[in-house]
C-alpha cells in the first residue's frame, strides 16, 4: 500500500519539486499551495477517524499565506493529537522558527535548501520509527507504551509526537542507565544531528510535561554533568 504524504509549500518550483520526487519513490502526493488549503485537507480527512490517521507523513513550509505552517501544525496537534509525524520546512533556519515548530509538536525540521535525498531519507527514518514504535510495548513502573503514539500511566492516556514516543521507547529500554546528550541525538535522531543543538532538552521538558507534571511518580530524571535516565 501506498504511503500518503501532504505537503504544504507556497513556492510552487519547490513544491512541483518534492512532490515529484515523492512520486517517483511511489508515495501517494496531496500538493497545498497555502496553510489553509492543508488544513481544510487534514481536517476533513481526519475528522471521522482520530486514531487512524489519513496520512501518514505531513510537511509543512513555515511561511505560507492564509495561515502559516506553524498554526497548521497547531490546530493538527490540539485537535488530532500526535498520531502523524511532521517535518517542518523553512527557508528561515532561524532558532525562533525551529523552536516554536518544535514546541508545537513537529518531528524534525529541514531547512532551505535541501537535497530531496536528504528529505526522502528524514521522511522515511520517521515513518520507520513510528512502525516499529507500535510494535513493542516496554514499561517501567507504571509507564507503559501502548502503541499508535500513546503511553499510559496512572490510568490516563497520554498522546506522544513520533519524536516523543521513539525517545521515551528509547529511554525505558534503557532504564536506569544515564544517558548522554550525544547517545540520546544518534539513537533517537541521527548521527549526523548537529551536536550543539538543544533539541534533547526540549523533548525532555516535553516528556515531563506529559508523563510527570501533575503525577505521584516520577520517571525522568537528570543526572547533572552526564545526562538523563528513566529509573
Amino acid at each position: 500500500m501506498k504511503k500518503h504524504i501532504l505537503i504544504a509549500e507556497d513556492e510552487e518550483n519547490i513544491l512541483s519539486f518534492i512532490e515529484k520526487g515523492f512520486v517517483e519513490f511511489d508515495f501517494a502526493v496531496t500538493a497545498c499551495r497555502d496553510g489553509l488549503s492543508a488544513w481544510q485537507n487534514i481536517e476533513s480527512k481526519y475528522e471521522n477517524d482520530k486514531t487512524n490517521p489519513y496520512f501518514d507523513a505531513i510537511l509543512l513550509d513555515i511561511m505560507m499565506p492564509k495561515m502559516n505552517g506553524t498554526e497548521v501544525l497547531k490546530r493538527l496537534r490540539q485537535k488530532f493529537a500526535y498520531t502523524t509525524p511532521v517535518i517542518m520546512l523553512t527557508a528561515l533556519g532561524s532558532t525562533d522558527d525551529i523552536v516554536a515548530g518544535l514546541e508545537n509538536g513537529a518531528d524534525d525540521y529541514l531547512v532551505k535548501p535541501f537535497k530531496f535525498a536528504e528529505l526522502l531519507a528524514r521522511v522515511n527514518s520517521l515513518l520507520r520509527r513510528s512502525k516499529s514504535a507500535d510494535l513493542q510495548m516496554p514499561e517501567c513502573r507504571g509507564l507503559k507504551l501502548l502503541g499508535n503514539g500513546m503511553c499510559g500511566k496512572e490510568n490516563r492516556k497520554i498522546y506522544l509526537s513520533v519524536k516523543e514516543y521513539r525517545l521515551l521507547e528509547y529511554m525505558i529500554k534503557n532504564k536506569g542507565r544515564v544517558l548522554t546528550k550525544n547517545e540520546l541525538l544518534s539513537a533517537v535522531w541521527d548521527k549526523n544531528f548537529n551536536t550543539n543543538t538543544n533539541i534533547v532538552e526540549v523533548y525532555i521538558r516535553y516528556l515531563r510535561q506529559k508523563i510527570d507534571e501533575g503525577f505521584v511518580s516520577k520517571h525522568i530524571y537528570t543526572e547533572l554533568g552526564r545526562g538523563y535516565c528513566v529509573k
